[in-house]
């Protein structure tokens, strides 16, 4: 039982470090107004936060192959909750956002990579889907708890009040993650000499196969969470609910699409210890990808279509991630795992900060002069073009492992 209790504090200090992902995104609809920010503009803080995580996993994932995973884990948490407070009481415009948002995600990026490390080492390869799968969930966790939150702090007390009940439960995750890590041993692997980072990365097909499958998700997933309480807050005004009340109510909705992928993480992370990675891959990127090309042409379609829909999106959108995630784990040696990760959060975390602006940019373009958008599907079809590429990469992985 030890071990389930580790997990579930690991679990947890996840799940209150992410609370600040979503804060700005539920959030967004209020603050397109309040800072007079165009479409392109709100993509581009989103993409300074993608920006920021994505160079924060590149350098704190290599460095951990050197200066272990541990430490730099819980620098990484003490940091990002000072930084959180800090946007919580300074981002009052589009350029101070931008700025600190950028930064929040610099310091709070480093948990995740090394997280995944930490996990690696401590479960083995027939439970790390499993571990893998509940430690993604509880950043949904994270997701949900952050919408609930903004739902009912928005419609309160406007974004600021917002920000403030949502950047404090970072301070949680760093409580929870020194208490949870006190006692526990993360060896630092040497690297030998016959190893190096091209033959064990660069070079290793089943790895680039899976930094590539994990680079088209990621352009899908986070280019979709950035824009889906706006495009949800956008159906609802089309039915006549006002700003605020629709603002509050599509960040409680977008919170039951991160529910689904709470259960999506843990299920098909176990899944795939049984199934195999690249089988579950397959399938669940497919799945998303034809559910981005058709999501944003249902604004107008009934309400709960629109939401059966999204959960479907959900659902298949995160699934994969703890499948990618585990099965870099199983393909590339543990003295260089930091420096694969690094690469991979690299081109998927750039790919992330690209796919909001692309999106806001298509939305401007298809909505020209429009006080609230009314076309949404060429801006979600932006997202599930490249997710294909996830399904072509997981097939010839699937074939490679049959050879």
């Amino acid at each position: 039982m030890r071990i389930d209790w580790w997990l579930a504090g690991i679990c947890s200090a996840r799940a209150f470090s992410q609370i600040i992902t979503m804060t700005y995104a539920a959030a967004l609809p209020v603050l397109q107004k309040e800072w007079s920010m165009s479409a392109a503009q709100a993509g581009v803080v989103s993409s300074g936060f993608q920006i920021g995580y994505g160079v924060s996993l590149l350098f704190v994932s290599t460095l951990a192959d050197r200066f272990g995973a541990k430490r730099l884990y819980l620098a990484s948490m003490a940091t990002g909750a000072l930084f959180t407070a800090a946007f919580a009481l300074l981002a009052r415009s589009y350029l101070s956002a931008l700025v600190l948002y950028t930064l929040v995600a610099l310091f709070i990026g480093g948990t995740y990579t090394t997280g995944l490390m930490i996990l690696a080492d401590q479960y083995p390869v027939r439970r790390r889907g499993m571990a893998t799968g509940f430690y993604i969930a509880s950043s949904s966790v994270g997701y949900v708890l952050s919408l609930l939150l903004s739902g009912w702090a928005l419609p309160t007390g406007g974004y600021k009040l917002s920000f403030l009940v949502t950047c404090a439960a970072t301070f949680l995750g760093a409580v929870f993650s020194w208490v949870t890590l006190s006692r526990t041993h993360v060896p630092i692997v040497p690297r030998e000499t016959q190893q190096s980072f091209k033959k064990d990365v660069l070079s290793n097909r089943p790895a680039m196969l899976l930094i590539s499958a994990y680079t088209c998700h990621a352009w899908e997933l986070l280019g979709m969470w950035a824009w889906a309480p706006a495009f949800l807050t956008a159906s609802l005004v089309q039915r006549g609910a006002g700003d605020l009340e629709a603002a509050g109510l599509g960040a409680y909705l977008v919170a039951v699409f991160h529910a689904a992928g709470i259960v999506a993480s843990f299920s098909m992370g176990s899944l795939s210890d049984r199934l195999g990675r690249a089988k579950v891959i397959m399938v669940l990127a497919g799945m998303s990808s034809i559910c981005s090309l058709v999501f944003g042409w249902s604004i107008g379609w009934p309400f709960w279509v629109v939401m059966v829909l999204g959960l479907f999106y959900a659902f298949s959108s995160l699934g994969d991630s703890p499948v990618l995630s585990a099965a870099l784990t199983e393909v590339v040696p543990p003295s260089y795992l930091g420096a694969a990760f690094g690469i991979r959060s690299m081109l998927g975390f750039g790919a992330g900060a690209v796919s909001p602006v692309v999106f806001g940019a298509i939305l401007d373009f298809t909505n020209p002069g429009q006080p609230v958008y009314t076309a949404w599907g060429w801006a979600f079809v932006s997202l599930g073009i490249p997710g294909f590429g996830a399904v072509w990469a997981a097939r010839r992985l699937h074939r490679s492992s049959l050879s």
